[in-house]
């Protein structure tokens, strides 16, 4: 180096540079020597670059996003590089120029500017790669740049200095250089933090509100400057959906979800052996020995596969960085402690110069601003692999939902699988911000007790040995916290199931005035979860004890073996505040484990579930087989119209299911050729509009569509829909009759063109007439289906004729088949089962037997045989012999012109666009949450409770700034004989202090059980509220809105708030504590604390306005995903038989990703908020460190270092103290969302004080309807009115009509479901409107349209679905009979039912209900024929009424009617 540098130094290099310290640190003008100034601050810029460079590349090569154009702010980067360069270049040869003058030029001057300029080469290379490869911005050339011209600032300082003192000595043109080199550094520096345009072709050019993250510059990026434009709109006016950009393309599901879908799959089966390995045959087609069957199921399974290895290798690529920036954050976290110690050094000793304090001050104050920038950019990164993975779980899930088996179905209620993607999901996007400190915990732990023995040498070891102790202590709690976790989740699993039924069956509950029984089933899931919950409070109070304590006690063992090992050992200002400063950074790793640990067993739990949600068995894509039509099949074959009848329960939906591969095959094969539509007995009907009800995906059609709703008979429906096909229907189809429901089920199925039609029993829920309409028009020979192959399940025995074929079906067999007459002439069951149950009046049907197509489908089918084997109460399988059943499905038509439906737009004319929307969406609330919610909260808590919280906290916060400044008086003591005298003392006081401090920690159990009572209180409230809610709430609330409010609500007040007050009541005092601290070692902050408090005051309230609106339009757009998933649960048979899955899962995706959409920005707000809070923090430290050496001769040390230790510390707790009072903020949006039901609109009262009521009423059942009518909002039309009509007590009356006439409309009228808008309804001269509701309706009993069952605790096989539905109307019947009322009233109770069990129900009633008032709302009309008298309604109003022969004689409505079912 002697030989680099040349002989102008006196020494060697290594002695000039480094120990020549009079120059550099002893002195008060510090300079470096000429020779480190050409060699190390040259080399260390160019080391930096061609180290990271080839990285660089690499990254860049793999990561193309694209070309950018040729722009003025990248032609300036490449000018400058070059210039740069060319100065490099122009210094060699200056060099070379001198040495060929003869003087003495050292190598240094011809290396470190050759080396330069290569390096400025590489750089401008560099810079033109990155904009070939889409880069907008660089970190790596920012960095080379700021590392650059710091290197050259000590130069630039260095040569004016020499300037200055030695102007002689000075070389014009290598001067010249410099400054025009350093200038172009600093032009360079800037243009680095600018942002380039975006890449040809790149998303945020085609997308209209692109995340600007993506073309944003790196300063931006890591100062999260981008969201700043967002934040300020949010500061001006509340934001709205509008205002938030899309997600970036790699955030997205469709991006996401495959990626786990796959890496599951890949585990699945590596474990699994595929389903078809023991099932029946070998690929050979030779059947399988059962020897080799049972050794391939032992073979199957070699144990569980891993949901944590599938998800590390998801997301475990982008989440290492994040480890990267911790390891690097937790190494600056020491640096603060060590330039504490620096300080206290530089205050004792009065020589130092005094830059060494400004020094030490400006070093510490750029540590804490990097390592805030760092930790920062972690969180970042965690909290986008969060999202991410929560994304993931939700896709995955809903994804397996789609695909699972019935009997898997059966073991995961819908409350359990909302769990999944709710509470679930959450836990691990809560765990994955903290997982890192699994290892940065240890590593914090090793690191502070490395620097606390060179502190404090051995004595150290008594620390760690209370840290020891402490480890079972929380193991244990961990454990405990797993077994009550657990417990918690199964109770919350209940409750959420038990909620789904209520709000299923929330009719029914309402017509059996139920709802106070309900009320109890579901408080006392709620009780038994609040139990647990209050164990785990008392646990939690335990481990924040330890947390307290472990800290406190590590300090107080280890200065109290310190200072009692040997007298010599003296506690001064510099070990005891440096050691504390290290304990501060320890508290963060021992307080964290724990949690981190609880969080990881919640996990664990949460993966445990998922996995075995996960592993559920699927449906087999090869139960059915679909080859492929040829176009000669296509067109020779033809459609044929197959009948299956039978018995309840004999297997006719069974086998449809089977057709549709909804079943497990045990053997044969089964064959669909052609797409396939599906009409379910039980109507599903989305939460959409009526028309995209039937579109159901399809491109729209209109003239195709006007034949599909004329067909369907759907036309006069269009006609009383207040926005005709427009209008919304309700979840669940709630604002339409069961005939509706069922036409829209039939039309979806006609409008899709498919080649064969499966048809569960379409046209019992619909009039005799309107039946007979749709199947003249749509299912017959004449029909639109005509040519198609239709299978229909029937009970309607007039249909029968018509047929091509029939199957008879007796207990899962097919028994008999063929054509009508061929059956009817084999004398057998079928020809029996018609005698029977035929009317003898009915009339001569037209038979119509198809010839060709009834042979073929005959042939087809010859040696179908179908058994069901019911192995357990949970399962069931086709078996198919020796044969295959294959529907040849023939003749698609060509599709009808396109033209303008004249019907369907007379219909739809004048609607109100209002009128169609039902639902209401959730509304996110805007501005400031109230104080009346605080408010509402603290009264849940109760108001003594409360304030005695604030109270202990007081005292806690009190106690621990005593301890420290003890331990500060302790640390001035005058040191005598090397000895403090009064130590013992000293100690004594000092562990007292600190004991106080942890027996305080009682007020987390205070504050854990106010929040379990408030958590108690607003629940039941809510509950209450809801189950007093009227019909029309539930119809315009969706299910998944509430069950939010049940689940993911609940449990933020149950979980989340309680522990957030903690955090904030104690970040609080902390705050206050600190700065108070601080005033009273330097007054002087006093000038500073004011504007930077203003500052961080705006910025908190800046953040808020942004952070709480995104947190409610977060919490908004949350609710659709649930409502979707509900219904897709509701309709999967459905969704799967039309091939819409693909559909419905990109639907999930959309609302997910609009979901993460509001979610996103709320995270990066975060991150902006902490970056500048921390920054005015770091301030605080910078001031407090600045004033202190200021004022450094009227400071003692023990003071200094108390202020400065406690000044690290208030950046963490500014920043807790903003993140928790907002985050309080935004999580009592949870208290707003519960209590706002109790502001809706209420039913009447269920119970009045003082009624009048006798105990026996109704007496007679007498009732009197006078002028009545209702509507079911307020701007709609009457439904029904003006019907008068006067019912004896014990008459039978009938009530019919067409679909959609009323008939229902009345029954809601008499129980008061819908409150009268004119006239009223009187029972034995009670006006009912005058009574409570319970009153009214425990006195009379209904058999409901819509059987509602809860869910039976063992498992029904796929076989008795349908006997499910009877028994639903025999449990009915059952409690009409037990509670015996003389009100009977029978909606549509027997439509799905086949003739005997009709017969059987009405033979029942006849005999049973004698002498009671029975009003039945009828389609089969041979059931009312017999009654006294038949109100028959038509349009909402009533048309006629009189006895079934007078009715017939007047040949009115009821007459044709009666002709439509065969009756007359």
């Amino acid at each position: 180096m002697d030989v680099c540098c040349g002989d102008e130094m006196k020494h060697p290099f290594v002695l000039s540079c480094f120990q020549d310290w009079n120059r550099t640190w002893q002195t008060h003008n510090p300079d470096l020597t000429p020779c480190f100034q050409n060699t190390v601050l040259v080399w260390i810029p160019c080391l930096y670059l061609w180290l990271f460079a080839p990285f660089y590349i690499l990254y860049l090569k793999r990561n193309d996003r694209g070309y950018i154009c040729m722009t003025h702010l990248n032609r300036a980067k490449t000018v400058i590089g070059f210039t740069l360069w060319l100065i490099c270049w122009a210094d060699v040869f200056y060099s070379f120029w001198e040495r060929s003058h003869g003087a003495a030029i050292a190598p240094v001057y011809l290396v470190s500017p050759t080396m330069l300029g290569v390096t400025m080469l590489l750089a401008t290379f560099l810079i033109q790669y990155e904009r070939m490869k889409g880069v907008q911005s660089s970190g790596v050339m920012l960095n080379f740049w700021l590392i650059a011209i710091v290197c050259a600032t000590v130069t630039f300082r260095s040569k004016i200095l020499h300037a200055l003192n030695e102007p002689a000595s000075v070389n014009v043109f290598k001067y010249t250089t410099f400054y025009i080199y350093y200038t172009m550094l600093l032009i360079s520096l800037i243009l680095a933090c600018l942002s380039d345009q975006p890449p040809l072709f790149s998303q945020a050019v085609k997308d209209s509100n692109p995340c600007p993250e993506s073309g944003a510059s790196f300063l931006s990026r890591i100062t999260f400057w981008w969201i700043t434009g967002l934040m300020v709109t949010g500061y001006k006016r509340p934001l709205e959906e509008k205002d938030l950009w899309s997600l970036n393309t790699e955030d997205k599901s469709q991006r996401v979800v495959p990626q786990l879908v796959r890496r599951w799959d890949q585990e699945y089966k590596t474990l699994y052996s595929p389903k078809r390995a023991a099932r029946g045959e070998k690929k050979d087609g030779q059947p399988i020995e059962e020897s080799e069957i049972l050794l391939a199921k032992t073979l199957q399974k070699t144990g569980e596969p891993s949901l944590f290895c599938a998800l590390c290798r998801t997301f475990g690529p982008y989440f290492l960085v994040s480890s990267l920036y911790k390891i690097i954050h937790d190494i600056l976290m020491f640096v603060g402690p060590e330039i504490l110690r620096l300080l206290i050094q530089f205050v004792n000793d009065s020589s130092a110069p005094t830059w060494h304090g400004y020094f030490y001050t400006t070093l510490l104050f750029v540590c804490t601003c990097v390592q805030t920038l760092i930790l920062q950019k972690y969180f970042h990164v965690c909290f986008v692999t969060g999202m991410r993975l929560r994304t993931a779980i939700v896709g995955a899930v809903y994804r397996k939902a789609l695909v699972i088996t019935n009997a898997a179905r059966r073991t995961s209620t819908v409350g359990e699988i909302v769990n999944l993607m709710s509470v679930d999901a959450q836990r691990f996007m809560d765990l994955i911000t903290y997982i890192n400190m699994i290892w940065s915990a240890p590593l914090q732990v090793i690191l502070a007790l490395y620097f606390l023995w060179q502190n404090l040498g051995p004595s150290v070891l008594a620390g760690v040995a209370v840290m020891v102790l402490m480890v079972p202590v929380n193991a244990v709690i961990a454990m405990k916290t797993k077994t009550y976790q657990v417990a918690q989740m199964k109770s919350k699993d209940n409750r959420i199931k038990l909620m789904n039924e209520v709000l299923n069956g929330i009719k029914v509950l309402k017509l059996y005035a139920w709802e106070l029984a309900f009320k109890d089933k579901v408080s006392a899931i709620r009780e038994s979860e609040l139990r647990v919950l209050k164990k785990t409070a008392y646990l939690g109070a335990v481990s924040t004890f330890t947390w307290v304590c472990a800290p406190f006690l590590v300090a107080l063992s280890t200065f109290a073996v310190y200072v009692l090992m040997d007298e010599h050992n003296i506690l001064d200002a510099q070990k005891a505040f440096v050691s504390l400063a290290l304990f501060n950074i320890l508290r963060f790793p021992l307080n964290m484990l724990p949690m981190v640990i609880s969080s990881m067993v919640q996990a664990s739990v949460s993966m445990k579930r998922l996995r075995v949600f996960l592993s559920h068995e699927e449906l087999d894509e090869d139960n059915v087989e679909r080859p492929a039509i040829t176009a000669c099949e296509s067109s020779d074959s033809q459609g044929a119209l197959v009948a299956v009848v039978g018995h309840v329960g004999s297997g006719k939906s069974s086998l449809l299911s089977a057709l549709l591969g909804e079943m497990q095959k045990q053997e044969g094969s089964v064959s669909i050729k052609g797409s396939v539509a599906y009409v379910p007995q039980q109507a599903w009907i989305q939460n959409a509009t009526l028309k995209d009800n039937i579109l159901f995906g399809r491109d729209a059609k209109d003239s195709w569509y006007q034949k599909v709703v004329e067909a369907c008979a759907l036309l006069p429906d269009l006609e009383i829909l207040p926005g005709g096909d427009l209008t919304e229907i309700g979840e669940k189809g709630v604002n339409l009759s069961g005939g509706q429901k069922q036409r829209v089920s039939v039309a979806r199925a006609i409008y899709c063109n498919c080649a064969v039609y499966l048809l569960d029993d379409p046209l019992s829920a619909v009039d005799a007439h309107v039946g007979k309409h749709i199947f003249e028009k749509v299912i017959g020979p004449q029909g639109l289906l005509q040519g198609r192959t239709r299978v229909l399940v029937t009970h309607g025995l007039s249909f029968l004729p018509q047929a091509d074929l029939i199957l008879v079906m007796v207990d899962g067999e097919i028994t008999e088949m063929g054509s009508y007459t061929e059956l009817l002439g084999r004398q057998g069951a079928f020809a029996e089962f018609l005698r029977t149950y035929t009317n003898t009046e009915q009339e001569e049907v037209e038979e119509s037997v198809g010839g060709e197509a009834g042979l073929l489908i005959s042939e087809l089918l010859s040696c179908f045989h179908a058994s069901v084997l019911s192995h357990s109460p949970c399962s069931i399988s086709v078996s198919c012999r020796q044969s295959q059943i294959s529907l040849n499905a023939a003749g698609t038509g060509k599709t009808p012109q396109k033209t303008e439906p004249n019907d369907v737009a007379a219909a739809k004319k004048a609607k109100s666009t209002e009128a169609a929307r039902l639902t209401e969406a959730d509304k996110a609330n805007t501005g400031r949450v109230k104080l009346s919610v605080f408010w509402e909260y603290m009264k849940a808590i109760g108001l003594p409770l409360s304030i005695f919280s604030i109270f202990l906290f007081f005292c806690h916060h009190l106690s621990s700034l005593g301890s420290n400044y003890w331990l500060s008086l302790w640390t001035d003591d005058p040191v005598i004989n090397n000895t403090q005298p009064n130590r013992e003392m000293r100690l004594g006081v000092y562990g007292a202090l600190g004991l106080t401090q942890g027996d305080l920690t009682d007020i987390h159990v205070v504050l854990s059980v106010g929040g379990i009572l408030a958590s108690r209180y607003l629940h039941q409230t809510m509950l209450y509220n809801v189950l007093r809610s009227p019909m029309s709430f539930f119809e315009r609330t969706p299910s998944g809105n509430l069950v939010n409010r049940f689940a993911k609500e609940t449990d933020t007040i149950d979980s989340v708030i309680p522990s957030i007050i903690k955090m904030f009541m104690g970040s609080m005092f902390n705050v206050l504590g600190s700065c108070a601290v601080i005033l009273i070692a330097t007054p002087l902050v006093a000038i500073i604390i004011p504007p930077l408090g203003l500052l961080y005051f705006f910025v908190q309230r800046f953040y808020v306005a942004s952070s709480r609106q995104l947190k409610r339009l977060e919490s908004v757009s949350r609710s659709p995903v649930y409502t979707h998933f509900n219904e897709t649960l509701l309709g999967t048979s459905v969704i799967r038989a039309f091939g819409e899955q693909q559909r419905f899962i990109r639907e999930s995706d959309g609302r997910v990703d609009h979901n993460q959409k509001a979610y996103f920005p709320s995270i990066v707000a975060n991150r902006w908020l902490a970056v500048r809070l921390e920054f005015v923090g770091n301030c605080i430290v910078a001031f407090a460190a600045l004033f202190a050496v200021m004022a450094r001769d009227s400071l003692s040390p023990g003071i200094m270092g108390l202020s400065i230790s406690y000044a690290l510390q208030v950046t963490t707790y500014l920043n807790w103290l903003v993140r928790m009072s907002s985050e309080l903020e935004t999580n009592i949006v949870a208290v707003e969302k519960v209590k706002e039901y109790g502001d809706t609109e209420k039913e009447a009262e269920w119970r009045l004080e003082h009624s009048t009521l006798p105990a026996g009423w109704p007496t007679t059942g007498h009732i009197e309807i006078r002028n009545f009518g209702l509507r079911y909002r307020e701007d709609l039309e009457l439904a029904i009115s003006d019907i008068s009509v006067n019912i004896e007590g014990g008459e039978k009356v009938g009530i019919v009509g067409r679909t959609g006439a009323g008939k229902s409309s009345l029954t809601l009228g008499l129980f008061r479901i819908i409150e009268a808008a004119q006239g009223e309804i009187c029972v034995d001269g009670v006006n009912i409107a005058e009574l409570g509701l319970h009153e009214l309706r425990s006195r009379i009993t209904i058999i409901p349209q819509v059987p509602h069952l809860n869910t039976p605790k063992q498992c029904w096989g796929k076989l008795l679905l349908k006997v499910i539905v009877i028994f639903n109307g025999i449990k009915y019947l059952a409690r009409a009979l037990l509670r015996k009322t003389k009100i009977l009233v029978l909606d549509e109770a027997t439509a799905a039912v086949d003739l005997e069990t009709d017969n059987l129900i009405q033979s029942t009633i006849r005999t049973q209900f004698e002498d009671c008032t029975v009003l039945t709302i009828a389609h089969r009309l041979n059931t009312i024929m017999d009654y006294t008298r038949v109100l028959v309604l038509d349009k909402g109003q009533m048309a006629e009424f009189d006895s079934p022969s007078n009715l017939t004689a007047k040949k009115g409505i009821f007459y044709k009617m009666a002709k439509d079912s065969g009756l007359v």
